[in-house]
């Protein structure tokens, strides 16, 4: 594993309450990022990222560590193959911050092997940049153009 955590940061024109409903709702996360976050948010719950697939598809899997409404959530982040080694997941923090009229959020991937490093450091900024553009223009990006 590697130490140096992958940070990205973002400032959207929304409400704190509007960007975590973006980040836990996926009815919402399927529009921007065309996943859904599949949990009870409740902290040592399972966690899975699964695709829009049609088929539903696993992506990721985990646990939630840490779930504090509009303002902080923490999850364990593994591939599915490593499901039951958890000492091969990353973590991921998600900071809402309020700054004037605007939300600072900050992603920050730690504990990340070098694999996990390449796919998240193309990743996270595609789908935060489709967050953004969803909710300050009602229209996500192509994520995966």
């Amino acid at each position: 594993m590697n130490n140096a955590p992958f940070v990205y940061v973002t400032y959207i024109a929304a409400t704190p309450q509007k960007v975590w409903q973006a980040l836990v709702e996926g009815e919402l996360t399927r529009q921007y990022w065309r996943h859904e976050q599949v949990t009870d948010w409740k902290p040592g719950s399972k966690w899975e990222l699964v695709a829009d697939d049609g088929k539903r598809t696993v992506k990721h899997v985990g646990k939630v560590v840490e779930s504090t409404p509009n303002k902080r959530l923490v999850l364990t982040w593994g591939d599915v193959a490593d499901a039951a080694d958890a000492s091969k997941h990353s973590r991921v923090a998600i900071d809402i911050e309020t700054v004037g009229q605007m939300v600072r959020l900050t992603v920050t991937h730690d504990e990340l092997t070098p694999d996990m490093r390449r796919r998240i450091s193309n990743g996270w900024p595609r789908v935060l940049s489709s967050l953004k553009s969803f909710l300050e223009t009602g229209r996500p990006l192509d994520v995966f153009a």
